[in-house]
């Protein structure tokens, strides 16, 4: 690459980091497989920098670290999977550590809607870009998700049964 190609390129990591790495540890749960997801991500992008660069690189970044994540997904499907999900949270905070944990109990495709549109704030059209699916699908698989959440996350015992 030439050295203003490498120049902007380092500018958008620095920028975009921090947001690419706060979606990736609320679609795994782990600051370990976050991180390397958003590596990953980053090697992808600078492979096609020249392309993108010109584009929207942050929703093609977003959606190379979304395909990642499905694919680890798929990969690890095969895996005994046990009835509570272990502590990864980094955070000491309760409220985030039950919202993580309440995520991991959503399938992958709605945790990813739910974060797209409530965390990162994107309209249901730039959701929909970024993770290839319709715009009904992503408004489909958001409904479902926070109803999903909402049991999860009730904070006294009467509303866990409501």
């Amino acid at each position: 690459m030439r050295s203003s190609d490498d120049v902007a390129y380092v500018e958008f990591v620095d920028a975009s980091r921090a947001t690419l790495l706060a979606y990736a540890w609320l679609l795994t749960g782990d600051a370990h497989a976050a991180e390397d997801l958003v590596q990953e991500t980053f090697v992808r992008v600078y492979v096609r920098w020249r392309k993108v660069r010109d584009g929207r690189p942050l929703a093609y970044a977003r959606r190379i670290l979304s395909n990642l994540h499905t694919d680890r997904w798929r990969s690890r499907r095969r895996e005994v999977l046990r009835d509570e999900v272990p502590e990864t949270a980094y955070s000491t905070d309760p409220m985030t550590t039950d919202l993580v944990r309440a995520l991991q109990r959503l399938s992958p495709r709605e945790r990813e809607c739910v974060v797209l549109r409530h965390y990162l704030d994107l309209s249901e059209k730039d959701t929909a870009a970024t993770l290839g699916i319709s715009v009904g699908s992503v408004k489909g698989y958001t409904s479902k998700g926070l109803a999903g959440l909402r049991p999860l996350l009730a904070t006294t015992e009467e509303e866990r049964y409501v």
